[in-house]
């Protein structure tokens, strides 16, 4: 299996604490939610992407990712606002940036591990279907640049 490069998961968890003193400021012209719920959904999502992967039976893998998952990925691009994060992904009501700290020392952890997963170890995503090794990366990094455009554009 070829090495894969976890820079830009490196950078974008950079790029997330870097957003820490900006974690208050909301938009509602732009979202729902504060620059904080974004900074810790995408934090979860890395966090339970990889525990799920490591969990995951290889053996049973099957490549059924759809084409608009690997549209979406070539693209790096997810809409804004049509899909819906699984529960377990999503902020609770009040967010405390410890804790948005100790899981980004959590992620940054979690994402070294991703190189030594099996090549089919897998996570089941909702709309693109099992999502294996060689393609999380860049989902992640699709996923947390999505959120971190929006962060963005809540500070402009």
């Amino acid at each position: 299996m070829k090495t894969l490069d976890l820079t830009v998961l490196q950078n974008a968890l950079n790029d997330i604490e870097g957003y820490l003193p900006n974690s208050e400021v909301l938009n509602i012209k732009v979202s729902k939610v504060n620059v904080s719920w974004h900074l810790d959904h995408s934090l979860k999502v890395i966090n339970s992407v990889v525990k799920n992967m490591q969990n995951s039976d290889s053996a049973s893998y099957i490549d059924n990712f759809s084409f608009l998952g690997k549209l979406l990925l070539k693209l790096k691009f997810f809409p804004r606002g049509k899909a819906k994060a699984p529960k377990y992904v999503l902020p609770s009501e009040t967010i405390l940036i410890d804790d948005i700290k100790t899981q980004l020392a959590e992620a940054r952890q979690n994402i070294k591990a991703i190189p030594s997963l099996d090549k089919n170890a897998y996570f089941k995503h909702p709309l693109f279907g099992n999502v294996n090794t060689s393609r999380v990366i860049r989902f992640l990094d699709a996923h947390t640049d999505h959120h971190l455009k929006i962060v963005k554009s809540i500070l402009k």
